[in-house]
């Protein structure tokens, strides 16, 4: 055998590798429902393959190598000389080798010619998602430079930031306790954790040791993604939601109270009322249920939807919204049997609702492109924000504005949105202030301080940046080592925590 035969043997492609490229590339793409579901029938869950390994964008680049292998191999001519072609190469039409006829009153190209006749390409998956973001950039530059006085935005060292390890898959979820300085997180690896995040010398040796809470069926078979999680008003409770269509109870420090069944399919929303007596779910199996905490009984359930429920949101401690993938949006009350309010306006599935601060207004976001504020006091929506030019996958309210702890400043939303981008709306006058364009891929999360004058942000080019509300300037940056699905910040204000695809948490001081 020869060395090359040698080598050519060990070489090996399984299927477990295969679907968790697909895997993967679903979830960096931002169709995390699709991932969701290709995850639960493939089986990947299960798969022995070092996760944090793979790198972002693999199956892309696989796919272009072999594209360039495969056009070098079809251009080779028996003698080995390389086939001038005139046809394109394609990844999925078979290729029709058609030689350039050379014409006889042209001279002979420059070695220069071939490059000006290309189109120059990325040659990493990373570069390619990019460029519509430097496109961007200069349309929308308003807010993406500090302005004129202000100095550059300090970038955040890793020394400086308190790094969790302990997952063994991607953490799409935290959430801080109101109350007491403990980090929840949940992850793909049929785990929530509790993190207790100290200050001074001590604390990166307390956090090391997390409260884990197993999401074991009965069968002590791991149930896949903890997808949802949420303390309640007091931070005695945390409440999680899981790929197996259970919600569990759990006291803070990791007894669990109460394990809810009766979604037939995943749950992907979870909220606590302010009161903190009723837990509420929604689920891939189009209702809605609100549980009684402290019996763990159906309180009711909601059968409104034709599609999967993506979102939940309270009004207040009785009324609530949905929303879901048929486009609708719905406003509930318990004890009800009909909606309170239906609203109609988005042309595709609605990702994600929240009520301002007062609940008086709603707002929604939507793969159509655009973010919408309703009214229970009219059908139609309020204002319609159109200015992203991708899908806008969440929202958020600051909590500012009459009514809140900060009544003297003006009440803002912030949309961030697949095109890279997060824009912040005046709510009174309907329109964009500010157009945040540092990031350079989909951005999942967003969230205001607890004081309403700095928004974090965090996007899988692996960025997590704050920015100043009140002028839209990157104030802080921070690179990770994988791209960012949930930021949050803890009640004081002076730490946030992201969660990332490489199994990680970060902790950031944040003192300005």
């Amino acid at each position: 055998m020869t060395k090359e035969k040698e080598n050519f043997s060990h070489m090996s492609i399984t299927s477990d590798e295969i679907n968790y490229l697909v895997y993967r590339y679903l979830q960096e793409s931002g169709f995390l429902h699709s991932a969701f579901t290709f995850s639960h029938e493939s089986l990947v869950h299960k798969s022995n393959i070092k996760t944090a390994d793979v790198p972002t964008g693999a199956l892309i680049s696989y796919l272009q190598r072999g594209l360039q292998y495969t056009e070098l191999e079809s251009h080779l001519a028996e003698d080995g000389s390389q086939i001038d072609c005139d046809e394109s190469f394609s990844l999925l039409c078979p290729h029709k080798c058609v030689p350039k006829e050379k014409k006889k009153e042209d001279p002979a190209p420059s070695p220069m010619v071939n490059h000006v006749d290309k189109v120059a390409s990325p040659s990493t998956p990373a570069q390619a998602t990019a460029l519509p973001a430097q496109a961007a950039d200069v349309d929308m530059t308003e807010s993406s430079e500090a302005p004129e006085g202000q100095e550059e935005p300090v970038e955040i060292s890793d020394s400086q930031v308190l790094v969790l390890q302990g997952h063994s898959s991607e953490v799409f979820i935290c959430s801080w306790n109101p109350t007491q300085p403990l980090l929840a997180s949940g992850s793909g690896d049929s785990t929530a954790r509790i993190w207790s995040i100290g200050s001074g010398p001590r604390a990166a040796q307390a956090a090391q040791n997390p409260i884990v809470l197993k999401h074991y069926n009965s069968n002590n078979e791991k149930s896949k993604d903890v997808t949802t999680l949420d303390w309640n008003g007091d931070g005695t409770l945390l409440a999680t939601g899981s790929y197996d269509g259970q919600a569990r109870i759990w006291n803070y420090t990791g007894e669990l109270k109460s394990t809810l069944n009766k979604h037939k399919g995943p749950i992907f929303s979870l909220k606590w009322n302010k009161k903190g007596d009723l837990l509420l779910s929604g689920s891939v199996d189009k209702t809605a249920i609100v549980w009684d905490a402290k019996t763990g009984d159906v309180r009711q359930q909601f059968e409104y939807h034709t599609a999967p429920t993506l979102d939940v949101d309270w009004r207040n401690n009785n009324s609530f919204a949905t929303c879901s993938t048929d486009k609708m949006i719905f406003v509930c009350k318990i004890g009800d049997s009909r909606p309170l309010k239906q609203f109609t306006g988005h042309q595709d599935e609605v990702n994600a609702i929240k009520w301002d601060p007062t609940g008086q207004l709603l707002a929604s976001c939507s793969d159509d492109y655009t973010a919408k504020i309703w009214s229970t006091k009219q059908d139609r929506y309020v204002h319609d924000f159109r200015e992203h030019t991708k899908e806008i996958y969440t929202i958020k309210w600051s909590p500012t504005g009459p009514g809140t702890v900060n009544p003297n400043q003006s009440l803002v939303l912030a949309s961030a949105s697949f095109d890279a981008s997060i824009k912040l709306w005046d709510v009174e006058r309907g329109a964009c202030v500010h157009s945040l364009t540092k990031h350079s891929e989909a951005v999942y999360s967003v969230g205001f301080s607890p004081n309403g004058l700095y928004l974090a942000s965090g996007s899988f080019d692996r960025c997590l940046h704050i920015w100043s509300v009140k002028d839209g300037s990157l104030v802080k940056t921070y690179r990770g080592s994988g791209g960012i699905f949930e930021v949050c910040w803890n009640s004081t204000g002076d730490k946030v925590a992201a969660c990332f695809s490489n199994n990680t948490v970060a902790v950031l001081d944040f003192r300005v």
